[in-house]
């Protein structure tokens, strides 16, 4: 059983696996305010410290710890990582992962970290997955890999084992340079396969195979076993080499006790200098195998693997991802569905092997070190549900994908998003055991980092915390002394850096995103709506994906309905078939633990367990809504007794769809309007939102957390160019309405009437509404400003989109200053502004752009703004030398009511520009070139500017 951390409480959940539930209580009244002003360390975002190639030096460190405290960083991940190619080392040496000399520059880290306030999280090793040049070569990973050969009829083979073997090469990633290979089975079949009982096994004669092909087009199928295929990828000195036996209990045990062994003898207990370990992406390549999987498979499952093992597996390739070519016999219709039916008992064994093996390791590991688990437990070897509920703090992904913000569009679920398919899994996995911290490894960039914007990381955050996601680990912050050439040591990531242009003004968004965590931390996501994935038919029939990066989405619309759910002012979790066999029904709801559910929906889901059916007819008959999308359950999963568990499910599930014809039903889907198809769908079942949305678009979605006492709405527009006003109505009752700023810190009490509020959202712009008693009771009344429907905005003086209705350009001359990250300067005089970087003259530059010119303004009359347009930069305004604010995202407009003057009006605007052009201009820099080679040129600085009035 797995050690529980102290304070826990114990969660006996998934196929007996215990895990833990961490429950944050939410603060009362004013103390969640308090909370969300003034945010502690612990909500605010962390990084990933890549300590490039452990060259790390003491003095180094602790100057890199004061840079992220002044940003607004509240804790780092220590990562050491194999050494940038393009980098020079400046012949700083490399220290080796846990010796003395490395050890005593974590000690340096973990004091220098807690004098400054800095939480301190590790990962285990160096790289990803475990591993390292000491295992032995019983502790590697192992696989067992297909290969094939078509073979005429009427002839005799003579093939030696090196062929065999040599023939089965899978295209690693990252391949090790001194695999194992042995040749485990070979079968000759017919190339027409009606039964299993078609197989010849064949043995070798030493190291000859010699056989007679009978009559006909045949396939030969043989099985080799590789061990230590796979090379940690990135790995620094002491922690690359071959990847560890993640199937292996033993080995994982071993691996992690070399690591605390060696750290607690000189640091003491982990706990007091660690908040909690991490395992990151578990990419195995394909490891499908150890010592006694055919065993543990004939005990789970009641029957022998082997037979059917070059039947179920698939080639494989890069990251372990099925080959996509024709190979292979072709199957009759009935054997092709028991291959299914045993390829989802082996997915399901290899599951729980890694479920138990390693995940309840690592997890134990922890507890017994005084530490938290925190993981990124998805991907083939991973349920995301089960492992995510294992671990004290389960992580995900948001990448910047494309320097450019893109919609979303109808087709391909990858587009436009930053969050990756495995968010909601991994935030429904928190949500059903009780943890309010969903970490998140967000800004991953490996596209171009140097001309990502803070609107590019606003937006991206932004979606993060729609999927679910309540904490930040920054990908990330490179260790990079100040010497080193331009621009620094740069293993991965968006360029968190003091040497990008836009590092300065970093920290607004740093306590945006920190506000917000710390209130969705004290909360619980409301979510009324289920969904059940068809994880049965996808293992059956393509086996388990490389999560978050799947080959296959099944359905291929299946990653966006929780998306149209949400636009539409609904909430919703994902369940588990393990999951909803320990639901309980109640009050015409599918409860789990503090969870309720009023309708499930099934998209496309065909093959299920019994159990699963007998729960769906316990909440049809409570009352609850059951929504099959395109096909209804049929078929059982796994091959032990299918045809008769086959027909029982299907006999519930008819009954249900004849019983209950209004509140259990099939529906289409229309993939080209996701947003219209659930509100329609909604509408027919008689679903109740969590606020009603006037006008759902696919750019615009909502949150709505609970602490008990205050009901927090947080929408966000993420999309680019794209403006949103709506009518949201809320069933709050007589609990007072107000909006806190999450820029500022502040809150403003808004009006509500009839239950409904206008709401008017500019590109990127977010709203955080908050109802309750204690919502703003301790409100400075001095200082109150009302937010009137239809009126008010920003809190900071930006107005709401639409409420302009005129304008007028403002005309030059405009004296401008260009200030060069290469120290050079240079000043013109413009009559009429122009956007600069798409010509030969200006692509170069990056840095600040200062504007300076008079505003002649004729007698005020009520309030008036200043329009910059829509930036990708930063932006300041000064008016007769009083500052107006920054905008580092969405329409960058400005009130200068309070400092205009009748007559002449100084203005100076500054725009901070990306380093993106400039180094793609660096053609003999190796790190530049290696990272925008592929990019275009920006348009940067101003390209008007209007003066506006309502």
């Amino acid at each position: 059983m797995t050690a529980l951390a102290a304070g826990a409480v114990p969660f006996r959940g998934i196929a007996g696996v215990p895990g833990s539930l961490r429950i944050s209580e939410g603060v009362q009244g004013g103390g969640l305010y308090e909370v969300f002003r003034d945010p502690e360390n612990k909500y605010r975002p962390f990084v990933r410290w890549w300590w490039n190639g452990d060259r790390v030096v003491s003095e180094e460190l602790l100057r890199e710890l004061d840079v992220l405290k002044a940003a607004g960083i509240g804790g780092v991940e220590i990562n050491p990582i194999k050494f940038p190619g393009e980098a020079d080392d400046m012949g700083v040496p490399a220290l080796t992962y846990l010796s003395d000399e490395w050890i005593d520059m974590l000690q340096v880290t973990l004091k220098g970290a807690r004098e400054r306030g800095i939480i301190c999280d590790m990962i285990v090793g160096s790289g990803w997955p475990y591993g390292g040049e000491f295992l032995s070569r019983e502790e590697q990973t192992q696989m067992v890999a297909l290969g094939t050969r078509d073979l005429a009829g009427g002839q005799k083979v003579s093939v030696t084992r090196k062929e065999l073997l040599e023939s089965v090469h899978p295209s690693f990633s990252s391949p090790y340079d001194d695999p194992l290979k042995e040749l485990v089975d070979v079968r000759l079949v017919p190339a027409r396969m009606e039964e299993i009982k078609d197989v010849v096994s064949l043995e070798m004669s030493g190291d000859m195979l010699e056989f007679n092909v009978p009559e006909g087009p045949h396939v030969l199928y043989y099985l080799v076993k590789i061990t230590g295929f796979m090379a940690v990828i990135n790995g620094a000195p002491g922690a690359s080499g071959p990847v560890l036996n993640h199937y292996d209990e033993g080995s994982v045990q071993k691996y992690l006790d070399r690591i605390s062994l060696r750290l607690t003898a000189r640091l003491g207990r982990l706990g007091d200098h660690f908040r909690a370990f991490f395992t990151d992406s578990i990419e195995l390549e394909g490891a499908n195998w150890c010592k006694d999987m055919p065993e543990q498979f004939r005990k789970r499952n009641g029957y022998d693997l082997l037979p059917w093992l070059p039947f179920v597996l698939f080639k494989v390739g890069e990251m372990g991802n099925a080959v996509r070519e024709a190979y292979g016999a072709q199957f009759s219709v009935s054997l092709q569905g028991r291959i299914r039916q045993v390829r989802y008992d082996f997915e399901m064994t290899k599951r729980a092997l890694f479920q138990e093996r390693f995940i309840r390791t690592f997890a134990a590991w922890c507890t017994k070190n005084g530490v938290q688990s925190r993981m990124q437990a998805y991907g083939m070897d991973c349920d995301p549900i089960a492992s995510g509920m294992m671990v004290d703090i389960p992580e995900c992904e948001t990448w910047i994908w494309t320097d450019a913000i893109e919609d979303f569009g109808t087709g391909d679920y990858r587009k436009g998003r930053n969050y990756t398919m495995i968010n909601k899994f991994v935030s429904s996995s928190a949500h059903l055991s009780g943890k309010r911290l969903i970490s998140c490894e967000e800004m991953t960039n490996t596209d171009d980092p140097f001309h990502g914007t803070l609107e590019r990381i606003k937006l991206a955050g932004d979606q993060s915390m729609l999927s679910g996601v309540t904490g930040s680990v920054l990908h990330g912050f490179n260790y990079s002394p100040l010497d080193a050439p331009f621009p620094g040591w740069i293993r991965y990531g968006s360029y968190f850096n003091e040497r990008n242009t836009w590092w300065p003004y970093f920290k607004h968004w740093a306590d945006y995103k920190a506000r917000l965590s710390a209130v969705f931390q004290q909360c619980d996501m409301q979510a009324g709506v289920a969904v059940l994935h068809p994880m049965a038919d996808m293992a059956s029939q393509f086996g388990f994906q490389r999560d978050p990066y799947p080959n296959v989405a099944y359905p291929v619309y299946v990653h966006k309905i929780w998306e149209a759910i949400h636009q539409n002012g609904y909430g919703c979790d994902y369940l588990s078939e393990e999951v909803l066999a320990q639901c309980t029904v109640r009050g015409g709801a599918l409860v789990y633990g503090r969870r309720a559910y009023k309708a499930l929906l099934l998209p496309e889901v065909e093959t299920i367990m019994p159990a699963t059916a007998g729960v769906l007819r316990k909440f049809a008959d409570g009352g609850g809504k059951i929504i099959f999308i395109h096909k209804t359950p049929h078929l059982s999963a796994g091959l032990v007794d299918h045809d008769r568990r086959s027909g029982q499910i299907k006999k519930v599930v008819d009954g249900l769809l004849r019983k209950y014809a209004l509140t259990t039903g099939v529906v289409s889907m229309d993939e080209n309007d996701m947003v219209g198809w659930f509100g329609s769908l909604a509408a027919k079942y008689g679903l109740t939102p969590e606020v009603r949305i006037s006008k759902p678009v696919d750019h615009v979605s909502t949150l709505h957390y609970s602490d008990g006492v205050n009901e927090l709405f947080f929408f966000v527009n993420y999309g680019g160019t794209k403006s949103a006003s709506f009518e949201a109505v809320f069933n709050m009752g007589d609990k007072e309405a107000w909006c806190w700023d999450a820029e500022t810190g502040e809150r403003r009490r808004c009006k509500v009437m009839s239950g409904g509020m206008e709401l008017k959202l500019g590109p990127a712009e977010s709203r955080l509404i908050v109802f309750g008693a204690g919502a703003g009771d301790t409100m400075d009344k001095g200082g109150e400003k009302e937010i009137i429907k239809g009126e008010g905005g920003q809190l900071d003086g930006r107005p709401e989109v639409g409420v302009m209705s005129k304008g007028v350009a403002v005309q030059g001359p405009w004296e401008v200053t260009f200030h060069h990250v290469n120290g050079v300067s240079r000043t013109v005089t413009l009559q009429e502004l122009r956007a600069f970087g798409e010509d030969s003259e200006w692509n170069s530059f990056a840095g600040t752009i200062e504007y300076r010119g008079m505003l002649k303004m004729d007698e005020l009359d009520g309030r008036v703004w200043l329009d910059l347009g829509h930036l990708r930069d930063v932006s300041t305004l000064d008016m007769n030398g009083r500052r107006m604010g920054v905008r580092w995202y969405g329409e960058h407009r400005y009130e200068i009511t309070r400092a205009a003057v009748a007559g002449d009006n100084y203005v100076t605007i500054t725009v901070v520009t990306t380093l993106g052009n400039y180094m793609k201009t660096l053609n003999h820099n190796k790190t530049a070139h290696a990272w925008t080679a592929r990019s275009p040129y920006y348009p940067v600085g101003l390209a008007g500017v209007m003066l506006v009035s309502p």
